[in-house]
């Protein structure tokens, strides 16, 4: 059986903000969420879900939305400034490209 993560409140407000930016540009644009439903493949509640910021929604309906709005290029700036990643890699503190595994031994 597949499990939902975890979603804590402070990641929950974010995903609402997120859906209601993509609402409120939706609305600037005069479309109804039927249209972007239409264009974007996807079902009138998942539209309706996205702008409700529900964290089940695949990560791939929120850019078909944004794409449809014009705005798939604002989610290319997600991590774009990584302040701490940057000072971690100028301290030339070692990354790994994956995480160790969980029953690794020391």
């Amino acid at each position: 059986m597949k499990t939902s993560p975890i979603i804590l409140p402070k990641t929950l407000r974010i995903l609402e903000g997120l859906g209601e930016q993509i609402q409120l540009a939706r609305l600037r644009r005069r479309l109804s969420a039927e249209q972007v439903a239409e264009r974007a493949g996807l079902s009138r509640k998942t539209v309706y879900n996205i702008e409700q910021g529900v964290p089940t929604v695949a990560m791939g309906s929120y850019l078909q939305v944004l794409f449809i709005l014009g705005l798939e290029k604002d989610l290319s700036l997600v991590a774009v400034a990584d302040p701490l990643g940057r000072k971690l890699q100028d301290a030339g503190i070692s990354t790994r490209r994956r995480a160790p595994k969980k029953n690794a031994k020391p």
